[in-house]
């Protein structure tokens, strides 16, 4: 079965030959091996490209093994490349190799090689990218499945897709699977044995229990207002645990660092600056998120939201929490704090989200309309409900549009 993953593979050839290193980050098993070796490989033949100028090197296979020198990983790709054409160097699990930062400096000397790298693990992650390859690589942020590419897997309808990318996420191997005992187990262990080894090993992190409570307390939280304070009273109280909000902090830190979560913070919208110490704290695949709360919490409203969340970093905006502070009327005037669900901007393009599970009555859509109504501004107002509505905008001039429409990029936002 082949996904066809657009979004990224347009930006890989995008970036094609501008004497950079295209990095290619992520979750752990969200599809970058695929994309590279697959998808792009597929893709520079289509175009021409000889196979002998194509030199991939997948160093977590046993076959490579002694190309985790980093000197025996130069001379391998030097070798290979016998004349003045183009040559395209797709090294996979480059973290594997001590101290790959001055080799792949060294590959970028050879003037027509053209090189993309993946890292997966706690020594590849975002943060390593910036400070090792500043101003010499390109990140290129690769998510689990978004519904849209979830959805060509599927031939039952956008319900039932729905339903199950609500429970078990977008990770490509669980579209593949059938049985939820299947996915769920797979999820799991994935979720212990994988992210959290990394996790823990890379920041050597001693107590593993609280580090773990920590991750389900945010994961019973999605698009629920919190600060590492609020945490840190929260265990004392109900844990009786002795954690400190800035080993809170740092324990989130490390997780938006391996991708399974982000931060959304709160952004006064009249007033153009970020307040306040809460934020929002959203996870990357839905399936992971659920399976650390074996399955058990489940509300539709929210995940919805950390969809929609998704859906917007994949698009390539950059989302914050709408906030507006509004003098209410009456004779007892106060200012009261409206929330807009997500206020997302892409260079000049702006707009604003309501996310809304269902609109059932005239009351109900005064309500979410209501903080959009207040934004003093001309740029795009949208309520994303989950039941089928024609794309529209009602008199008041905030578009209306149904998750299905919005999800399978229907309608271009």
């Amino acid at each position: 079965m082949i996904i066809k993953r657009d979004i990224y593979l347009n930006s890989l050839l995008a970036k094609k030959h501008n004497g950079l290193i295209k990095i290619i980050t992520g979750l752990r098993r969200c599809g970058k091996s695929y994309l590279l070796f697959k998808l792009f490989y597929d893709c520079l033949l289509s175009q021409g490209v000889p196979e002998n100028h194509i030199i991939k090197v997948p160093l977590d296979s046993l076959e490579n093994i002694d190309l985790r020198d980093k000197m025996a990983l130069y001379r391998h790709v030097k070798d290979r490349i016998t004349d003045s054409s183009p040559y395209y160097v797709f090294l996979d699990e480059i973290q594997l190799v001590p101290e790959f930062e001055e080799t792949l400096n060294s590959l970028l000397h050879i003037s027509n090689a053209d090189i993309y790298v993946t890292g997966s693990n706690s020594r590849f992650l975002v943060k390593d990218v910036i400070t090792e390859f500043r101003g010499r690589g390109q990140e290129i942020r690769v998510f689990p499945l978004s519904f849209e590419e979830y959805y060509q897997t599927r031939n039952d309808g956008f319900r039932n897709a729905w339903a199950d990318y609500c429970t078990y996420g977008g990770l490509p191997l669980t579209a593949a699977m059938k049985s939820h005992k299947e996915k769920a187990d797979y999820l799991s262990a994935l979720f212990s044995k994988t992210y959290f080894t990394d996790v823990i090993d890379r920041h050597k992190i001693k107590n593993k229990k609280e580090f773990a409570a920590l991750t389900d307390v945010l994961a019973s939280g999605i698009g629920a207002l919190s600060n590492p304070l609020k945490i840190e009273k929260n265990f004392k109280s109900r844990e009786k645990s002795s954690i400190t909000n800035k080993t809170v902090s740092a324990y989130i830190e490390y997780l938006e660092e391996a991708f399974l979560i982000s931060t959304a913070q709160r952004f006064d919208i009249k007033g153009r600056k970020y307040i306040g110490a809460s934020k929002k704290y959203y996870f990357t695949d839905m399936g992971l998120r659920n399976s650390r709360l074996n399955f058990r919490q489940i509300e539709e409203n929210h995940i919805m939201e950390n969809v929609i969340y998704n859906e917007l970093l994949i698009r390539g905006y950059s989302t914050d929490i709408g906030i507006l502070n509004v003098q209410s009327g009456g004779a007892d005037r106060h200012l009261r704090q409206l929330e807009c669900d997500f206020t997302a901007s892409s260079g000049s393009r702006r707009i604003y989200i309501q996310s809304a599970l269902s609109i059932s009555s005239p009351e109900k859509l005064r309500q979410e309309k209501q903080s959009l109504l207040k934004i003093p501004d001309s740029f795009q107002k949208i309520i994303i409900q989950k039941d089928e509505t024609v794309p529209h905008y009602d008199d008041d001039g905030i578009y209306i549009i149904g998750l299905e429409d919005f999800l399978l990029n229907k309608v271009n936002i």
